[in-house]
């Protein structure tokens, strides 16, 4: 089923989600879910012609946090094609289904009771700190750190995946992705978490006890974000 590349797109199963570049199917094979993420386009704007193709990106984003130690979806196939001239023509990555994993901005919206639960949010709210910081120590931004990017399983274990748009920064560029990072990530956390549970996260992240200066610019930053645009 996941032979070559005609094999993957002529695949039928359960579509979870589409855009104008891709497509994602549920199929099951051998009594296993998994994930088909299916690309016919490189990207938007000049990725469409230069640059890596998101699907590229995607999988290698993938690598990265297993390398790191950050726990993502498992990565079971991936690849592309190109015409003579280098041009994108499709691609393809497969990911093995996270079993028993839902994501947080589901729970958001069907009022989970976990949510409610101190313990189990300090349980994740240490781990989603823990991997954030670890992205940004890299110099790496997740560019679409939302709550509906972020799985956790019946054991409480935070999975970060979804992530054909994250990349390497440095200086102000790097400095404006974590502020969107953060911001993505506070953008329900405002309104599902305390300001106690909020606050206790930055600290994580942040590797402090206290709140100083240079962290309230960035905090002001963070809350700043995304006003009127919500």
């Amino acid at each position: 089923m996941f032979a070559d590349m005609d094999q993957v797109f002529a695949i039928e199963g359960e579509k979870v989600a589409s855009d104008p570049l891709s497509q994602v199917l549920r199929v099951d094979l051998d009594g296993r879910a998994y994930y088909v993420k299916r690309y016919w386009g490189a990207g938007k704007g000049l990725r469409r012609w230069l640059g890596r193709p998101r699907v590229k990106a995607e999988w290698q984003n993938l690598k990265l946090f297993a390398k790191w130690g950050i726990p993502t979806a498992p990565l079971v196939g991936w690849g592309l094609e190109r015409r003579l001239s280098g041009l994108f023509v499709r691609g393809a990555l497969i990911t093995r289904e996270l079993v028993g994993t839902t994501d947080l901005a589901r729970m958001s919206t069907t009022n989970d009771p976990r949510l409610r639960d101190p313990v189990w949010i300090d349980g994740v709210s240490r781990q989603l700190a823990a991997a954030t910081r670890t992205l940004h120590q890299h110099d790496f931004a997740h560019n679409d750190l939302k709550w509906r990017n972020i799985l956790v399983d019946e054991k409480g274990v935070v999975y970060l995946i979804d992530c054909p748009s994250g990349a390497f920064w440095k200086g102000q560029l790097l400095r404006r992705k974590i502020i969107k990072d953060l911001a993505c990530l506070d953008k329900i956390g405002k309104y599902q978490l305390s300001r106690t549970q909020r606050l206790r996260f930055y600290l994580r992240y942040s590797g402090k006890s206290r709140i100083g200066a240079e962290d309230k610019n960035r905090l002001r930053q963070v809350l700043a974000y995304f006003e009127g645009r919500e």
